[in-house]
């Protein structure tokens, strides 16, 4: 494949240019399984409320959270709040989004950025938690009870009649207090922080109904808001995938295109010694099935090779950063993928490697029937030529069908696999949920991720398929390209004198067809006058046809030389010289077109 890597060069930009697009496409096709996860998690069972950090908060609320911090996270806190009152600049906006404003002044969270929100969602979470378990337990003994013991042996649920069960707990020693922050932390700590943060969550959306926030509208504002990003990641992900197709639709028939053209015209350069070595049925083999191979491998290849492998370890580095506990599961897949991969293309690449023969072999029994068809009747050998095409075509089915039934197994075993890690994902994904150390959106998050690993294999290994094929094509085409024609053009061309006579002189030719043990021609000289006839006589075999065909140089000696009006023909080009020479060749060849056509066809004058 890298000896036809110059072809690519034209088309580089465009190249480049779907790279980046891939690039980009993966990157929106990653970013989906996120929102998803967005949408599942915040959305549907948080209720659109991103985190444990309250964009706004009752005033008596946030006196009560701050009794469960030390006093440097509570001045950290606090400094990220504004607290808003009736004296208030735009008290009437604050109003009209928190209408409990008119009852009690709300802290509103300042413009901070995300690490900052990131901080505070660690520090608010517990004291949010533990206030919601406070109040809940409240309205239940047994849980005040139960709660109390682990503050430290404090029991809720004997609390006098009347008394605010937080203004005590703000009175109490700063040793007995920091005792129960100890074990409220201690309670938390199996939870882990995310799952604090998530659990400190419920509190906050009761926070904002108490606010007299539409909860319910902030919901579908977030649902809205993230399905929205994901439909726009995914029309753009769409664009991509059309402007990529175009693209690689372009590079691979422009391509075609000159690889079709170098091949063609450095055929039209080859004497007949290179056509006795690659013979006319491989020739066009090469020229029309070889090309068509590089230029469908170069689609796919702009399209999967380079997306494949962006998608795939872009899943797997979305899988290691979220820190999954199900990673082992796609490493098992990938392992399982790249073992059933390597098996079948260990299998495949011998027999992609003489399909192509095959199809020469084919191609060249066909057409000797079709040229030969009046000898093979005139013999009666029908049945003969029948049954070595019968050979020929069989010998070509046989590998096509092992080729195809590789793929027919590959492809569902490889969908097998991929079905098996879903109810995998799901079958140890549902333990993690119910053990709180796994949310459902990160769940599904993870199967998709999983199946954008698994289909990057999935077009690997196709590529893997066609690739190995592609690469005999790409051999057997810089094979035509490379072999320098037996006839070379002088560096110093001469010209026949003028006027041209026409005077043809042997001067002790002898020459050798390639391959062979003895010379076909050996020390031959004459002279054949202008205005004379000079006739070759002599039995089959005997060199006629290869005197008149070492004229025009179809061929060139090995020995001696050939002159033509006093200047060696290979001093000159051969345009020149065949300018000067009529030929009538054994067996008549007939072009498309009109009689007319073919009898103008050197010359239409």
């Amino acid at each position: 494949m890298l000896k036809l890597a110059k072809y690519v060069k034209p088309y580089l930009w465009m190249l480049l240019l779907a790279i980046a697009l891939l690039f980009a496409q993966a990157n929106f096709d990653l970013a989906l399984p996120d929102y998803l996860s967005r949408i599942v998690n915040t959305g549907i069972q948080q209720g659109g409320v991103e985190n444990a950090v309250p964009a706004a908060i009752r005033q008596g609320e946030m006196s009560r959270l701050v009794i469960f911090m030390s006093a440097e996270d509570k001045d950290a806190v606090l400094a990220n709040y504004t607290l808003v009152d009736k004296n208030s600049t735009g008290y009437d906006k604050y109003m009209a989004e928190y209408p409990v404003l008119e009852k009690e002044p709300v802290y509103v969270l300042n413009k901070i950025d995300q690490v900052e929100i990131d901080r505070l969602n660690l520090l608010m979470a517990k004291p949010l938690l533990a206030v919601s378990s406070i109040e809940q337990a409240l309205a239940d003994p047994a849980k005040a009870a139960q709660l109390g013991s682990a503050f430290g042996g404090f029991d809720l649920g004997k609390l006098p009649p009347g008394m605010d069960v937080f203004t005590l707990l703000g009175q109490l020693p700063a040793a007995q207090l920091a005792q129960m922050t100890a074990a409220i932390d201690q309670e938390f700590e199996v939870l882990g922080d995310k799952m604090v943060a998530q659990a400190a969550v419920a509190a906050v959306k009761a926070e904002y109904k108490a606010l007299g926030m539409d909860t319910d509208q902030l919901q579908n504002n977030y649902i809205l808001n993230v399905g929205g990003w994901m439909l726009l990641l995914t029309l753009l992900s769409v664009i991509c995938t059309i402007i990529v197709g175009f693209l690689a639709a372009k590079i691979a028939a422009g391509m075609a295109r000159d690889i079709r053209r170098d091949v063609f015209q450095k055929v039209e350069s080859y004497s007949n010694t290179e056509f006795d070595k690659f013979s006319t049925a491989s020739l066009i083999t090469r020229t029309t099935n070889d090309v068509t191979q590089i230029q469908m491998v170069a689609l796919m290849m702009v399209r999967m090779v380079f997306y494949a492998p962006l998608i795939g370890i872009g899943g797997l580095i979305k899988v290691l950063a979220n820190d999954s506990p199900l990673s082992w599961l796609i490493g098992l897949a990938v392992l399982v993928l790249i073992s059933l991969i390597s098996v079948v293309f260990s299998l495949a690449l011998p027999k992609f490697k003489s399909i192509q023969k095959l199809v020469d072999r084919i191609n060249l029994v066909a057409r000797e029937n079709l040229s030969g068809m009046m000898v093979i009747r005139a013999f009666n050998m029908q049945e003969f030529e029948e049954n070595r095409f019968d050979k020929a075509n069989q010998d070509l089915t046989a590998v096509s069908l092992f080729i195809n039934r590789l793929m027919v197994v590959m492809m569902p075993l490889m969908m097998l696999i991929m079905n098996v890690l879903m109810v995998a994902i799901i079958w140890f994904g549902a333990r993690q949920v119910a053990e709180a150390n796994m949310q459902v959106g990160d769940m599904l998050a993870f199967m998709q991720y999983a199946m954008q690993i698994v289909m990057s294999f999935l077009m690997l290994s196709f590529m893997f398929i066609i690739i190995p094929r592609a690469s005999v094509s790409a051999d057997r085409l810089a094979e035509v390209l490379d072999t320098d024609p037996h006839i070379h053009e002088p560096q110093q061309p001469r010209q026949f004198p003028t006027p041209f006579k026409g005077m043809v002189e042997f001067r002790d030719v002898s020459f050798r067809y390639p391959g062979a043990d003895t010379d076909a021609l050996q020390h031959i000289s004459f002279t054949a006058q202008p205005g004379q006839m000079t006739a070759f006589i002599g039995s089959t075999g005997a060199g006629k046809s290869t005197i008149v065909n070492l004229i025009p140089r179809f061929y060139e000696v090995t020995g001696g030389a050939i002159l033509m009006d006093g200047v060696d023909i290979r001093e000159v080009t051969q345009h020149d010289l065949r300018e000067k020479i009529g030929y009538v060749p054994q067996k008549s060849a007939l072009f498309s077109g009109t009689i007319g056509s073919n009898l103008f066809y050197a010359d239409e004058n």
